[in-house]
């Protein structure tokens, strides 16, 4: 009896035995019926409770648990599948580029940690279903991470590594009549798991189902479609690679709603081939994902039947001409996305449902690419993509990028790098590659192969890419290692890179034209992120090889946790006492890990990537129809007049736009000229799809018409008074209240109500984004969160002030102050408060050229009212956050919560900004509170300070709400997003400090 070797746990040229060679993921029934109902009883899940034993190493655990005769039945329990480390034992670990055990126990490739590399110890009692008594049983293992031993009733069955893809075993040759037992042992860190580096938390156990399965005498082991279309992209031939287990007969029949074609073939055991041809098919892509139905009716010699096979097809042609990718020859832009399998309650054993959430997320926001980073996703993802409509590049479990990084600062040679030109990880990574392709290969939403992410490169990852191309004559290969290991171009059908600046890709591309280019990471969204996207999006347009780019990434990688307290938070890098980590690094999520709803930065994504371009001037709209196969005419086209916010007209039209094309169209619309129009043009759902509901909103455009009217100054009289140590102004409804001895405005009472907690002041600072913190503003910009903390009227250690001056006009007064900044050079900054009769005060803050001190975060006054005061409305763009460098948002009238505007980012940091605004309200349940008026100010209402922010790393740890804090402001720097690791904020999105400043704006009570 063969026995099991712990020594080839860190043998990279053993990464298994006895495993079943890989097959793809059709479905097999055993009847008609079956089939109907979508259940197979060829198949008996094990998943549920398992018996488990913990170990931290290898050398702790049970020895000889597996034997028939240990009972562990009185074991702890465990669920399956489940990762380790979310069931309450270990603990979760997140690292980026850095091997999880780098500091704790010096290992080279080929060895692996010994110390600390915990080990699970699973059992399982069952008794083989009825349906499988008569047949031979195998046992599938979806997921297991990183590497797994297999017994049966004390026998050794077999190995395998590779958390990503399927691992089989032939069960039957120990199965006993009664209770059978199945022992497993897995370990967390194997030889493999020095090409599993990947950017995430890192966990271990069986995550994905396991399952019993039988086959029936006849049997389609493995089966591979291949849609072959004509050059003019019209009639298809679809081929059909069978391998059967057995002699026998199949009926083929390929059917949608219409047609119905049928063809009939003999079976032989081994390899079949067999071509029916299709008349003008329709066509699979992303925007019309048209699927038909495959139904394989397989039959033993004599016409018994054995099984029925059901799979479906797309029909589609993805290839490269003239130097560009095409889908069925059209060239195509990828508005993609990066997506980790993650859940914050689940780690990566996420279910179907989950999966579900995020493709109809995509769809509805414009995504019509993803990458599975960075490995084989479930089989799920892949049908439902399929299903809804999404291009996907399927990516090879392959990240080296600890040995890669240590080349790369000079502590290795290149020869060190795993895999490179090693030969021990040739065998590994093609086995990789080899079970990705053929569990995937018939899925029409894959066009593209990845031989992994951030490995370098070398011979062995050319050799990936020789074998996908060998493999599969329908799909490109990609691989971006080749930026930086130029030695093996041919290993990449395209250029790829991360996270370069539009500008450089321009430039990159006027030279070298031999290649499409792809960005397969990019506008790294951490925290208040996606800044100047649009930059990459218009490259898009302007540029043919540029074909796009996946946003890093989908979903912020966060687990749910409780704080000492008992309040629950999302947990990221370090929070489970884990070391080494990275940190919040495992936050750059377009979506929040917990619920899984779009972030605030989603309506930026969603706005560039909508597949129709609008630009309205003097009521006649242009429209670029991006989509290349979609006319715009099965959209509703919707006219909207609104004036300042309120409702006015709306028209429902058809605009024929041809896919590709252009066209302007006149907007039949009367807009008056008493103030400002806001006009609409948005393209809607007609109908309902499985993604969106019929009104669904696909793209829009907008064009303001006309200004906001000039309010007309108050001419109501008011009453000033002089005090020694203060200045009143008093009018019918109001009364305020400056101070001479403390040095701002210190009361504001409307209707008897004070509505101001502390003196209004200067403000120039924004709570620190996650860019920020990457790029050093503090360094740069310092100076300016201390200038805000601690402006003061007073010099000279407090013993001397600047006296505050008082001008009485005919309609008002004007009180002005001057606060002295504590800032090198030394600066000054006036605000002039200008009193009128109806209680409105109109706000100038001016500052002198500051560039020496350096670069303004913000420029605003900050305001604080009482928590109470917790209601939002505003005429500006929304309804998200805005910025100034990710403002593609509608002209709107748009409420709120205050504290609606405090985005779930991981770290508290800058968020809720508004800009555009030209009114807002921040009032209490009763209606009652501040109105502030501008010309396009920036405007923010939060729960918290900035200061307050910047001083917590969890929300739970932000203090108890007490106040409302309002920044009225003339601008605020660019948030930025290149990427998070120094990418600065492009310089037009940055204030122009080398000249004065001057903020101008109006509040009164309501």
């Amino acid at each position: 009896m063969a026995e099991f070797r712990y020594s080839i746990i860190k043998n990279p040229e053993i990464f298994m035995e006895n495993r079943l060679p890989a097959h793809s993921d059709h479905a097999y029934y055993r009847s008609e019926e079956s089939a109907l109902a979508g259940c197979s009883d060829f198949r008996e899940s094990l998943n549920g409770i398992w018996k488990f034993s913990y170990a931290k190493n290898i050398s702790s655990a049970i020895v000889g648990f597996e034997k028939e005769d240990y009972d562990c039945r009185t074991w702890d329990d465990i669920r399956v599948p489940a990762h380790i480390q979310m069931e309450g034992y270990d603990t979760p670990q997140y690292a980026n580029t850095q091997y999880p055990w780098d500091g704790r126990q010096a290992v080279l490739p080929g060895e692996i940690p010994e110390e600390f590399n915990p080990v699970g110890s699973y059992v399982k009692y069952f008794e083989v279903p009825k349906s499988m008594e008569n047949g031979p049983v195998y046992i599938s293992f979806q997921g297991v991470e990183s590497g797994m031993a297999l017994w049966l009733n004390g026998h050794y069955v077999g190995y395998s590594e590779d958390s990503f893809t399927p691992s089989e075993f032939e069960l039957t040759p120990y199965l006993t009549k009664g209770t059978n037992k199945l022992a497993v042992q897995v370990y967390k860190w194997t030889a493999g798991s020095w090409c599993e580096d990947q950017d995430f938390f890192r966990f271990s156990g069986i995550y994905r189902d396991v399952y019993l399965y039988t086959i029936p005498k006849v049997h389609i082991r493995d089966m591979k479609l291949k849609t072959v279309l004509d050059n003019e992209y019209k009639d298809a031939v679809l081929q059909l690679d069978l391998e059967a287990t057995a002699d026998g007969k199949a009926e083929i029949c390929l059917s949608d709603d219409e047609v119905e074609m049928v063809m009939t073939g003999d079976l032989t055991r081994g390899s079949n081939h067999m071509e029916m041809p299709v008349k003008s098919p329709s066509l699979w892509s992303a925007e019309d994902p048209y699927l038909y139905d495959l139904t394989l009716r397989v039959t033993d010699p004599a016409g018994v039947l054995e099984e029925v096979v059901k799979e479906r097809v797309g029909f589609r042609k993805f290839e490269m001409k003239n130097r560009m990718m095409h889908i069925n020859g059209k060239r195509i832009a990828f508005y993609g996305v990066n997506r980790h399998e993650f859940s914050a309650d689940r780690g990566r054993a996420i279910t179907e449902d989950i999966i579900l959430k995020d493709i109809i997320t995509m769809k509805q926001h414009n995504i019509n690419a993803v990458r599975t980073c960075h490995y084989p996703n479930q089989s799920a993802l892949y049908r439902l993509c399929d299903e809804y409509g999404l291009y996907v590049i399927d990516e090879t479990n392959l990240e080296t990028h600890g040995t890669w990084n240590a080349h790369q600062m000079g502590l290795v040679d290149r020869d060190f790098v795993v895999p490179g030109d090693r030969p021990e990880y040739q065998e590994l990574i093609l086995d990789r590659a080899r079970s990705m392709f053929e569990r995937d290969k018939n899925h029409p939403s894959i066009v593209i192969w990845s031989c992994g992410n951030e490995s370098f490169g070398g011979k062995d990852i050319l050799e990936m890419s020789k074998s996908f191309h060998k493999w599969d004559d329908t799909r490109l290969v990609h691989y971006e290692g080749v930026w930086w290991d130029p030695r093996y171009p041919e290993t990449t059908d395209m250029v790829s890179s991360m996270y370069t600046p539009a500008a450089e890709i321009r430039e990159y591309l006027k030279k070298h034209r031999d290649k499409p280019y792809i960005l397969c990471e990019y506008t790294h969204a951490m925290g208040n992120s996606c800044g100047a996207m649009h930059k990459y999006t218009d490259l898009m347009e302007e540029e043919p090889l540029f074909q796009g780019g996946f946003i890093w990434d989908y979903i912020d990688q966060s687990l749910t946790k409780k704080d000492r307290y008992g309040n629950e938070f999302q947990a990221y890098g370090g929070d489970f006492g884990e070391r080494p980590c990275d940190y919040n690094f495992s936050g750059n999520g377009i979506c929040y890990g917990k619920d899984r709803d779009p972030s605030p930065k989603m309506q930026e994504v969603k706005y560039n990537y909508q597949p129709m371009a609008i630009e309205i001037h003097d009521r006649i709209a242009t429209i670029h129809n991006k989509n290349l196969f979609t006319n715009t005419n099965v959209y509703d086209a919707i006219v909207t007049l609104e004036k300042e916010g309120q409702f006015v007209d709306q028209q429902v039209m058809t605009i024929d736009v041809e896919p590709l094309g252009k066209k302007k169209i006149e907007l039949d619309v009367s807009v008056p000229t008493d103030g400002e129009y806001v006009l609409t043009l948005s393209f809607i759902l007609r109908e309902d799809t499985p993604w969106a509901k019929r009104g669904h909103e696909v793209a829009y455009g907008q064009e303001v018409l006309g200004h906001m009217p000039e309010a007309v100054p108050s001419d109501r009289p008011y009453q000033v008074t002089r005090g020694w140590h203060n200045v009143g102004v008093k009018g019918q409804d109001f009364e305020v209240l400056f101070s001479i001895l403390h040095g701002g405005l210190v009361s504001y009472r409307y209707g008897g109500v004070e509505l101001f907690k502390s003196i209004p002041k200067p403000n120039f600072w924004r709570a620190l984004t996650d860019n920020d913190v990457a790029n050093l503003l503090p360094f740069r910009a310092g100076q300016w969160k201390i200038a805000s903390m601690y402006s003061s009227f007073k010099y000279e250690h407090g013993r001397a002030a600047t006296d505050c001056t008082i001008d009485e006009a005919e309609n008002h007064v004007t009180i002005t102050y001057t606060y002295h900044l504590p800032v090198k050079p030394q600066m000054d900054c006036q605000v002039a408060y200008s009193v009128y009769g109806d209680g409105e005060v109109k706000v100038a803050m001016t500052m002198d050229p500051s560039a020496e001190v350096g670069e303004l975060p913000e420029y605003s006054m900050l305001f604080t009212m009482d928590a109470d005061y917790d209601n939002l409305t505003w005429y500006g763009l929304g309804p998200e956050e805005t910025y100034v460098d990710k403002r593609h948002a509608k002209l709107g009238l748009y409420s709120n919560k205050v504290a609606d505007n405090m985005a779930k980012y991981l770290v508290p940091q800058e968020c809720g900004n508004k800009v555009g605004v030209r009114y807002a309200k921040v009032t209490d349940e009763k209606g009652r509170g501040l109105l502030f008026r501008g010309d396009k100010l920036h405007f923010s209402a939060l729960p918290y300070s900035p200061h307050e922010l910047d001083n917590a790393l969890h929300a739970t740890e932000l203090p108890l709400v007490h106040y409302t804090f309002i920044r009225v402001g003339l601008e605020q720097m660019g948030i930025a997003g290149d990427d998070t690791w120094g990418a600065l904020t492009h310089p037009e999105y940055l204030i122009d400090n080398s000249k004065k400043l001057t903020l101008t704006f109006s509040f009164r009570g309501i």
